[in-house]
Order: C-alpha cells, then structure tokens, then sequence
C-alpha cells in the first residue's frame, strides 16, 4: 500500500557553465538555501588569504591564536587537511539528538581547547580523518587572528574578492530562504548550526553565488591555487555537504574546467553526490574515479 499522503518531490537545483539552471520541483538559485560542508571550503580559502596578507602562518600552531589549546603538534594547515587527528565530531555532540549541534557553543569549544591533545586520535600530520570538530577549532583561531567575527573576515577576505558577498551570509535575509518542506507542506526544522560549528558547516548562500565560488575558485583561480580544504580525485576538485534537510555537490574538473553546482532539500545526499559526480564525469572514461562520498 502507497504511503498517504504521498512524499514530496525532492526540490533541485543545479547550475553548470553554458547551460539554462535546472530547477525542479521549486527550487530557486535566487534564495539562500543551507550549504552544509561546503561551509569549509571558505573557511580554508579564509585560511590561505590571510596568510597571504600576512596576519597568520598556515603553519602556526593552534595555541599561538588559542593559548587555551596546550602545545601538541597541531597546525592551522592540519587542520584545513583533516590530519589533526581530531575527531570527527566535538566531544559529547551527535547521537540522537534532533538538534545535535545546538550545544556546542563558542563557549564549549573554549572548554575542550584544554584538551585537544587527549581528544586527538594519533599525531597530526599522520593520518587523514574528516574532523568537523577540527574545523570548527581552525574556525576560532582565524577569529582570534583576524580580531573579527568570522563572518566579517570571510566576507574581507573571500567574499567581496569573489563579488559574492551579498549572498553568501551566517543567517539568510528575512524572507530570502528556501528550507525543505514535509509532507504536508509544513517547513522542516534545521539544525543550529551558528555556534562553534559554524566554519564547518553552518553558512547559508544562494545557488547561483555557489556556483561563483566554484568557478572562481577552481577554474577561474581567481584568488589563486585553491586551499587544501577542497578534496581531491583524480582529476577532479571537490565537496559535498549535508545537514538535517538540505545536501550539496560541488566539484569541477581539473583537465576541462567543467564544473557543477547541485543543491537539494530532502532526500538522500548520497544522491545528490552521486548526481553531481555523474555530471562532472559523464562521456568521460568509465575507468576514471569518481569522487568517494559522505565527507560531510
């Protein structure tokens, strides 16, 4: 038997160079919609800026912007990597909880900085590990080196050079956003995601400003060789993101400068990888790799 009410169609949206957007479903490129990870290629291109500018090292080590962090081997840049060794998620955050991130605070990161060196897995620079935790400590330290909100200093030193700073933001505009829907047509409940994880997952932008970071950053270079913080297969750059309600793909080609921007709200993100992966890689090679994913 048919659930009733029937889901809703999974709203969509994708934007690529030379062709018409794709949008199903209501979708819009024009509203801010929740980006997830893709938060973190900011923040790493955030990183690589300011040490051009000289304010910071990415090779600095955490407790010179964070004195409450003890001294054990942790850098900026191992941080952007994910080889800091730090797990995955903040202490005591995740489970079951409908609102996983609403208690990490900036005052609870303060608290665990302490204890980076117990909480880290290995050594750093050893292994690769995809930390949102990292993030969100490497997040603090470019506020601490900066002297401003990270908003503000993203938005210096990333958005403004990308002309996109009127539409990548910490809170969408009132009015401006686009959430997913239930079954009913009642708007889903987020996460929160403005606290400590917010350089790791928590900014909000429209499709068609994602889609000017992507061909700025990785095809156009227009700030220059794109951050580690991007993820790398064969000959492909990308990311993906996810949070309660809303996934995001973006990647381009290394080879071609093809490049592809999917958002959707609802459904799988494993899908919205897949389809993103599958338009970066179609008419190519079937031996090429496609990106690996779940690096949320």
């Amino acid at each position: 038997m048919s659930p009733w009410p029937p889901a809703r169609p999974v709203p969509l949206c994708v934007l690529r160079p030379g062709r018409e957007p794709r949008v199903e479903h209501g979708h819009d490129p024009a509203l801010f919609v929740e980006i997830g990870s893709l938060t973190k290629v900011l923040t790493g291109t955030a990183l690589v800026r300011m040490a051009a500018a000289g304010l910071l090292d990415v090779d600095d080590p955490v407790e010179r912007w964070l004195p409450a962090a003890p001294a054990c081997g942790i850098t900026l840049r191992h941080l952007m990597d994910h080889t800091s060794g730090l797990p995955r998620l903040p202490p005591g955050i995740g489970g079951a909880s409908r609102d996983p991130y609403a208690p990490f605070t900036d005052e609870a990161l303060t608290g665990m900085l302490p204890r980076l060196d117990r909480l880290a897995a290995h050594p750093p620079g050893r292994h690769t590990a995809y930390s949102n935790f990292g993030y969100a400590v490497l997040g603090a330290a470019l506020v601490a080196a900066a002297g401003r909100p990270y908003g503000e200093l993203l938005r210096a030193h990333v958005l403004e050079p990308l002309g996109v700073a009127g539409e990548v933001a910490v809170a969408p505009p009132a009015g401006r956003s686009l959430r997913a829907r239930g079954r009913f047509g009642r708007t889903l409940a987020g996460w929160t995601m403005d606290g400590a994880i917010l350089p790791a997952g928590g900014l909000w932008a429209t499709p068609r400003a994602l889609a000017s970071v992507v061909s700025g950053l990785l095809v156009e270079r227009r700030l220059g060789e794109p951050a580690t913080a991007w993820q790398r297969a064969d000959r492909l750059l990308w990311h993906n993101g996810a949070t309660r309600h809303a996934s995001a793909f973006a990647g381009a080609r290394t080879d071609s400068g093809d490049w592809v921007l999917v958002h959707r709200l609802g459904g799988r993100p494993e899908d919205t990888d897949r389809l993103g992966a599958a338009l970066l890689t179609e008419n190519r090679s079937p031996v090429e790799e496609a990106p690996p994913y779940g690096d949320r």
